[in-house]
């Protein structure tokens, strides 16, 4: 079915919201919806255009850090300078589109910046969250801002026995958003405000994109009574469902050689380790963990942004014969490759529903946010994966704990047969009668 229909998306610039945002946007443009796509200076020009869906509009908006060099103001004055300058720039192209005699329709918004909910109010048009993690995440969320009284006395006692919520699995302290933990960071509890902002919009507009889908997250989607959970999930490219495709993603690809070394390894071989866009490992961990990947004796491909601190790895040489290390690659094309045989990963939403499409168990190695309740879902629900032991004291995960997690994941067939299935799931939700194509579907003639 097609459409005129006009959307405008908004995105936080961080990348982990800017890919789905444009999947979404590939996804409504399939569709026959006009979609301009709005996000900030410095976010756009990481974006490889050549790369991008055809007919796709962009109007940045300047964040004040336009150079996308790392601000030196706290994290709570960056997001305030992003809702100051966004909401004005927002504001402008929303009247600017209906004083030029073709307004939207809508306005999608993503995680963090719920501002974008208000500006559409206030000129007019209706808006939709797009969440960026998962149903499950949104869930404690709201059970939070709403002090649920059982969630907030686990917390309150950093509690090691099960929290039970309704609709989800229980839970320790351990497996909580970071931000709602006894052990955030002080710079960082302004986010537990910040989420009250995000429920409050929902209360007048309670219906939700989350990029999930229905059989990954059966129980969580329906949890709430308040809200409805649409899920359009996995946002990935469709040439990703299937193993040994070949294709870029958003984000300019640098690097190709690694798809030709992959291309020499036997099938299911390659430890594949990546830490996301946003962890900073110290010298300390990035040595045990090339101490696990040496022990392990498997081939493996290991993503080090920073190449400065790669060469200064002890055993940079004895890496190297191993396996190869590089500062980039398209994480998509790489879990699609048949060679990948585990993903030693961050647990970040985007890259747990890749892996889960790509049907790759996981060594999971959460640092903040969400990547603790991701890690508890692989490792005891979705039973796709293992979630690393730290030690006591200073949080390392020690080389032969990363050993033994590659080797459990690498040798275990019912981990692997579990992949397989979430994977064939998120293909079949995706497919023409698939629950995702329908609700998204349903969206576009709601609004």
């Amino acid at each position: 079915m097609t459409t005129h229909r006009k959307i405008l998306i908004v995105a936080y610039q961080g990348q982990g919201h800017i890919i789905p945002a444009l999947r979404f946007a590939y996804r409504l443009l399939k569709l026959g919806v006009h979609v301009t796509f709005s996000t900030s200076v410095s976010a756009i020009r990481r974006i490889d255009m050549e790369t991008t869906p055809h007919g796709l509009t962009f109007a940045p908006f300047s964040d004040g850090h336009d150079d996308g060099k790392q601000p030196t103001t706290t994290l709570q004055q960056f997001l305030s300078d992003i809702s100051t300058y966004g909401a004005l720039a927002v504001a402008e192209i929303i009247s600017s589109a209906a004083a030029g005699g073709q307004p939207f329709d809508h306005l999608v918004y993503t995680t963090t910046i719920p501002w974008a909910a208000r500006v559409a109010h206030a000129q007019g048009i209706k808006s939709t969250l797009l969440w960026c993690q998962s149903a499950t995440i949104l869930d404690i969320y709201y059970y939070y801002v709403n002090e649920h009284e059982v969630l907030i006395s686990g917390i309150k006692n950093n509690q090691t026995s099960p929290i039970n919520l309704p609709g989800l699995p229980p839970l320790t302290t351990a497996d909580l958003p970071s931000f709602l933990t006894p052990s955030c960071p002080k710079e960082h509890v302004f986010v537990q405000q910040d989420l009250k902002g995000h429920i409050e919009v929902l209360k007048t507009a309670p219906r939700i994109l989350v990029n999930t889908f229905n059989k990954l997250e059966v129980e969580p989607i329906k949890a709430i009574d308040k809200l409805e959970f649409l899920p359009i999930g996995p946002l990935i490219p469709s040439e990703f469902f299937y193993r040994n495709s070949s294709s870029s993603d958003c984000f300019e690809r640098t690097e190709e050689d690694y798809i030709q070394w992959l291309n020499t390894k036997p099938k299911s071989s390659v430890v594949y380790v990546s830490f996301g866009t946003i962890a900073q490992l110290s010298l300390d961990q990035l040595e045990e963990i090339a101490t696990g990947l040496l022990e392990s004796r498997r081939p493996f491909l290991w993503v080090i942004r920073d190449s400065e601190q790669a060469g200064r790895l002890s055993k940079i040489e004895e890496l190297r014969k191993q396996g190869m290390i590089v500062g980039w690659c398209s994480q998509v094309v790489v879990l699609s490759h048949q060679a990948i045989g585990c993903f030693v990963m961050h647990g970040g939403w985007n890259s747990t529903v890749e892996t889960l499409v790509a049907g790759v168990p996981t060594v999971v190695f959460p640092q903040w946010s969400d990547q603790c309740t991701n890690a508890k879902m692989m490792e005891d629900v979705w039973r796709t994966g293992v979630r690393v032991r730290i030690r006591e004291g200073d949080g390392v995960v020690e080389g032969k704990e990363i050993e033994r997690c590659v080797e459990m994941v690498m040798e275990d067939e019912g981990m692997k047969k579990n992949a397989e299935k979430w994977r064939d799931l998120a293909i079949e939700a995706l497919s023409d009668g698939g629950t995702s194509t329908i609700n998204l579907q349903a969206f576009l003639d709601h609004i």
